[in-house]
């Protein structure tokens, strides 16, 4: 049997796998924001932190609140990979 032949029998793109790469390109794509705006919120919350020290109970409590809406986010971006 020749390679040839067999590279030829191949049925090339499917469906199926161009449903696999825009799971990952969805999911991918929808990762990007909500992990800048993490690296954003803890980045603010440190510096708020190191200059008043005195509020830091009251930044910290909104740094995780923020965490959690963004982080959010990346979850729905992750349920949309799927649907699409």
């Amino acid at each position: 049997m020749d390679i040839t032949y067999l590279a030829q029998a191949a049925e090339g793109v499917t469906d199926e796998g161009m449903k696999s790469l825009a799971h990952g390109l969805v999911f991918g794509l929808a990762a990007i924001g909500p992990g800048v705006g993490i690296g954003m919120v803890f980045s603010s919350a440190i510096e708020a932190m190191a200059r008043q020290p005195e509020t830091a109970g009251e930044t910290r409590t909104t740094m995780f609140l923020g965490f959690a809406l963004i982080e959010a986010l990346a979850l729905i971006g992750f349920v949309l990979a799927f649907i699409v």
